[in-house]
């Protein structure tokens, strides 16, 4: 029984021992050097990524409010191999700050809230989880405690958050009301579409908009994502819009099954929102980490679509494009990163020039835009092709024509930004920077992702076998 509780809950309890090493690290010294500091700490997290992989073991506990199975480890494992690429970027940011541990522990704390949110087979556990993972974020959200925009960007995300807990909370209580149950599996069999519970779901999709930036939910995105570290930004852009999409997979596919042709118009309409206008918004924006705001919100129009299939095809077709959105876009943020923590530039126009005395962070972040506007031989192309053809699966073809135009319209602005980089003149270009051990290793990770996630067929094939829809 214990060998169960353990193996079922192992990725949790990794990281509850890494939490409570570093707090025991916190109280009993601070001689250590954040060189020191960050070297172990990224040795821990590898060494959570690595045992993610080994005897997992799937299976229920607490009455069915916890469960495993292979798709969800998968998912837990592309997290922390999200976590451990951030920790990695972070480190040029991490090194002159003072408070290395406190962000560690915040960090962990919000992954952890993710794993028992991803596997809830309840809505109290969901929404528990949820604010587990929601609270410490805006914490390190206002981590350059010196700058006054990243005080803005974190009260920004409280309130923001305050308000799509208050809709997700909202809707719980009115599917509790409806259907007498909290319990996933027990809630799909009493759905019967009345105006009381499609209320309920309304309020649950605006909450989980919120949380994944779906427009018109977007308002808040651009603002907390320009005024948090570089660090936090990629955590939020990736590993946090990933954990809450992994869920909503889960709410649509299973809990609200039954209701498939209703959510399949709202998606629709949600989805050509968000990709119109993050399209719009990211060709005006000077500033990288607004215009990468704007791009993930144009992305995740796309992760909708995909969605909308409703079937095993969309599942593994958002899961895939989440592992790809992963290389790229962290590796987006790891060159913005390091250029803004030695530098404190993050203007396209201060890139003008870069290829000139930064030829391989030019290339890297070159590569990282033409995956995320799917560009082949990347793997952003084969991501975006899947998601487009389990759009089609319906056979909304004036959807799927519209998207495609789009990604067409998203060339423009992030080849604005490889022009800048490669071709347009600079007097005074950034000084040549170098890139210390972590940072590169994380560059290396993400530009084999880039390539080989695309080129090598049986990673979608597996995913593909362990969606379980």
């Amino acid at each position: 029984m214990l060998n169960e509780y353990f193996f079922v809950l192992k990725a949790e309890w990794m990281l509850i021992a890494i939490i409570f090493l570093l707090l025991f690290l916190k109280v009993g010294t601070s001689d250590w050097k954040n060189e020191t500091l960050l070297y172990g700490i990224n040795i821990l997290l590898l060494v959570n990524l690595l045992v993610g992989f080994f005897s997992n073991l799937e299976g229920g506990l607490f009455s069915g409010m916890f469960h495993n199975d292979a798709l969800l480890i998968l998912e837990k494992n592309m997290l922390n191999l999200g976590v451990y690429l951030v920790s990695l970027i972070a480190y040029p940011w991490l090194k002159k700050h003072e408070h290395v541990l406190e962000f560690y522990i915040l960090l962990l704390t919000t992954l952890l809230g993710m794993f028992f949110m991803i596997s809830s087979g309840n809505l109290l556990l969901f929404y528990l989880g949820l604010e587990m993972s929601t609270i410490p974020l805006a914490a390190i959200a206002n981590f350059d405690l010196d700058k006054r925009k990243s005080s803005e960007a974190a009260m920004k995300m409280i309130i923001s958050s305050a308000f799509s807990s208050a809709l997700l909370l909202f809707g719980v209580s009115l599917i509790y009301g409806t259907t007498g149950s909290l319990v996933f599996t027990e809630i799909t069999p009493l759905l019967n579409g009345s105006a009381l519970q499609l209320l309920a779901f309304i309020l649950l999709l605006a909450g989980f908009s919120f949380k994944m930036s779906v427009v018109p939910f977007h308002l808040w995105t651009a603002d907390v994502y320009e005024g948090a570290p570089v660090a936090v930004t990629a955590y939020l852009s990736v590993i946090s819009k990933s954990a809450i999409l992994f869920i909503f997979l889960q709410v649509l596919y299973v809990v609200f099954k039954p209701m498939s042709s209703e959510w399949y118009f709202m998606l629709f309409f949600l989805s050509l929102l968000t990709i119109l206008l993050g399209n719009l918004f990211a060709m005006r924006q000077s500033n990288l980490k607004r215009f990468l705001a704007f791009s993930s919100i144009a992305q995740v129009g796309f992760i909708l679509l995909g969605l909308s299939a409703g079937s095993k095809t969309g599942m593994a077709s958002v899961i895939y494009f989440l592992l790809i959105y992963l290389f790229s876009n962290l590796a987006a943020f790891g060159v913005i990163g390091l250029v803004s923590a030695t530098t404190g530039k993050e203007s396209i126009d201060d890139f003008k020039g870069f290829y000139k005395t930064n030829p391989f962070l030019s290339w890297i972040l070159a590569i990282a835009l033409f995956s995320l506007a799917g560009v082949p031989p990347t793997a952003g192309f084969f991501g975006k092709f899947f998601l487009i053809m389990a759009g089609a699966e319906k056979g909304n073809y004036v959807w799927v024509i519209f998207a495609a135009l789009n990604m067409i319209i998203s060339f423009y602005y992030y080849l604005k930004v490889v022009k800048a980089i490669f071709m347009d003149p600079n007097d005074q270009p950034i000084e040549k920077i170098s890139v210390p051990a972590l940072p590169k290793l994380a560059f290396v990770i993400c530009l084999s992702g880039m390539v080989l996630t695309g080129l090598l067929s049986w990673i979608y094939e597996y995913i593909h076998t362990l969606s379980n829809f």
